[in-house]
């Protein structure tokens, strides 16, 4: 039997061992692998750096203590923590949400506590309707304000979990206008004087369920990951102007959207997550390589990094995960339906 560098010599190919170009092929394979290996580690420090480390920017980076805060969804949960927070930090509200009574008795609770110092204006709107009279209306409540933060935290998910042909109509117009056109609409009113200012925040909230795809929320998980996209693109346009956006991904928090009460390790009430996210603007926690995005509650930071680094955002294994999570929820749910209509 030849040897191999007879074959080789035969077909007209000569290996050296010595080539600089083996030597310099060799070299990019080592330097591959070490990347492949070393990359994870590094991206565990940042991801540890970030959440619980470094501190964010400060609000009064995007505007003074005394400009305002608009924040949509605020009557309740998430929106109304958010509230609380930048009233306490001495920011003037426009508190935006579907019930006018919440919304007063939130006003009246921040003018109690704050008295003169803190201004409050309360709008209701039926983000569902997409109304231009609202919008309208909305325009000339803010026009003249220094409105520094825009907090785009109106949200809507599905009732239950449920397949996407069986999903009527009305809950997916419903979801899209709130979580998707609500906040464009908000938005595009709100930016021009922030671009004018040359400064200011825009938070919008996100979703594990558009970062992750998730069966049974097709329509919720698609309008979340929306958001996602926007926002990375809304966040270099308006960089130039010195106005940052941020798309904040989160796990589930103890608020009525996500049905859950008692909070946990990974499960935050509003308060301990709203805090995360005004102590890391700017950065990035778990949500590591996408622009203009955060995930700043520790347990959600540590999840969205193991996941993504891991398993991968939209692998085959993760989607079934979810199917089958959110298939036995579904199944818990009809079950509780079926009880409680026996009792009537």
């Amino acid at each position: 039997m030849a040897s191999f560098a007879n074959l080789t010599d035969t077909i007209g190919i000569h290996i050296d061992a010595k080539s600089p170009a083996l030597q310099a092929a060799a070299s990019i394979l080592l330097l591959a692998g070490a990347i492949s290996i070393v990359r994870p580690f590094l991206s565990f420090v940042r991801v540890v750096l970030s959440l619980f480390v470094l501190p964010g920017q400060s609000l009064t980076k995007f505007g003074p203590r005394g400009s305002w805060a608009l924040i949509t969804g605020a009557s309740d949960g998430i929106g109304k923590e958010f509230a609380l927070s930048l009233a306490a930090k001495g920011y003037n509200l426009v508190l935006v949400s579907r019930t006018a009574s919440k919304l007063d008795s939130l006003a009246s609770d921040i003018s109690a506590k704050y008295g003169p110092k803190i201004a409050t204006k309360t709008f209701a709107m039926d983000f569902s309707q997409n109304k231009d009279t609202d919008y309208s209306q909305l325009k000339k409540l803010v026009d003249g304000l220094d409105i520094s933060i825009l907090i785009n935290n109106v949200g809507l998910s599905h009732s239950i979990p449920v397949p996407f042909v069986e999903t009527t109509q009305q809950e997916m117009t419903d979801i899209i206008m709130i979580n998707c056109l609500a906040t464009l609409r908000t938005t595009q009113l709100i930016t021009p004087g922030m671009i004018s200012r040359k400064r200011g925040l825009v938070l919008t909230m996100a979703s594990f369920g558009g970062a992750f795809p998730t069966p049974l929320l097709a329509t919720y998980s698609g309008s979340k990951a929306f958001l996602q996209q926007w926002s990375t693109a809304l966040g270099s346009e308006l960089s130039p102007h010195g106005v940052t956006v941020q798309c904040v991904q989160s796990h589930l928090v103890t608020t009525a959207m996500s049905k859950i009460r008692k909070s946990s390790l990974l499960v935050p009430n509003p308060r301990q997550f709203v805090n995360a996210v005004l102590g890391k603007i700017g950065r990035h926690g778990g949500a590591q390589g996408i622009a203009f995005t955060s995930t700043p509650y520790w347990s959600h930071g540590m999840m969205h990094w193991f996941l993504s680094t891991f398993v991968g955002e939209r692998s085959d294994l993760l989607v079934k995960i979810n199917r089958g999570m959110h298939e036995d929820i579904r199944k818990r749910a009809l079950r509780k339906a079926a009880r409680d209509a026996k009792k009537q």
